[in-house]
């Protein structure tokens, strides 16, 4: 069964593929300015027998022509049959496509990424029929982001950097400088990066340290992620108390589970809202605002 981890470590790159640019200068590789990138089906099955899949591919078209195809994997440990089903991967693609195909490894922990640089050769002992040469990136060569200002910069890079940090001794301060630079960014990105966040720290402490520095429907339906339970507890409630009701109990439950007290007065004007207009961007701001009379500033 693929894990939370598996699947936030290579569908960010689904979502986010201007995280290619900065991945690529990481690994030293020219990537074309001005590229197109498009997302295709990760199936790389030719019959039913033999079927294989590849975590994510996207390909790429500079504007110039030279496209290429990247197949990204997201590998948790070394696994000596991955060789075989990589090279098969990356013929399948370049036989399908008629283009050049590239293997992207993630990885979370130092001793996988230095096994999969490979390189992995097929053949006899004495003779190399195929060799495979991925390109990788974990914890020896992703960029640890401490400074908020940096991580502002750019969000996706630094939630990637998070991602793959997340067993590093400092992942709390990693963290805390991402929860502040979100502090900038719009309520669609901080409600994105949060859960990807969440899912792809399962497992290691860093998940409740997350937990503690941000609560943000969901990206990431059945994980059972904050985000999603403070969803789900809103919706729950508009059902049995009126739409308007449940989504100002949802607003109130954002402040709560970010620990921004709510004063009887503003607690009155969210619950006795009945605009779902106004009350949809209250919850919006509920996940940046620093006090819960912020709320309010921009409604006049």
């Amino acid at each position: 069964m693929v894990s939370s981890r598996h699947e936030a470590a290579h569908r960010i790159f689904q979502e986010r593929p201007e995280l290619l640019a900065p991945v690529f200068r990481i690994l030293d590789v020219p990537l074309p300015k001005e590229a197109a990138v498009e997302v295709l089906t990760p199936d790389a099955t030719e019959i039913r027998p033999l079927e294989r899949r590849v975590d994510s591919v996207l390909r790429v078209d500079p504007p110039d022509g030279g496209g290429f195809l990247l197949a990204i994997e997201a590998q948790g440990r070394p696994d000596p049959d991955k060789a075989v089903s990589w090279a098969y991967y990356l013929a399948f693609l370049k036989a399908k496509h008629k283009r050049p195909a590239l293997l992207l490894v993630v990885c979370q922990d130092k001793s996988t990424a230095d096994w999969a640089a490979g390189p992995f050769r097929l053949g006899l002992d004495d003779w190399t029929a195929l060799s495979v040469h991925p390109l990788v990136l974990g914890p020896g060569n992703v960029p640890v982001i401490l400074d908020p200002e940096e991580a502002a910069q750019d969000l996706t890079l630094a939630t990637f950097s998070a991602l793959t940090h997340g067993s590093h001794r400092d992942a709390p301060a990693i963290l805390k400088a991402l929860a502040r630079a979100m502090g900038t960014a719009d309520p669609e990105s901080v409600s994105y990066y949060s859960e990807l966040l969440e899912i792809g720290l399962e497992g290691f402490p860093a998940k409740d340290t997350w937990r503690n520095e941000m609560s943000v429907g969901t990206y990431f339906p059945g994980r059972g992620t904050l985000i999603e339970e403070t969803f789900l507890k809103g919706k729950a409630e508009g059902k049995a108390e009126g739409e308007a009701q449940g989504r100002a109990q949802g607003v109130l439950g954002v402040l709560e589970k970010r620990g921004i007290t709510t004063p009887p007065e503003t607690r009155d004007r969210i619950t006795n809202c009945t605009d779902l207009g106004t009350l949809d961007r209250w919850f919006d701001r509920a996940f940046t605002v620093s006090t819960a009379d912020a709320l309010f500033t921009e409604d006049g």
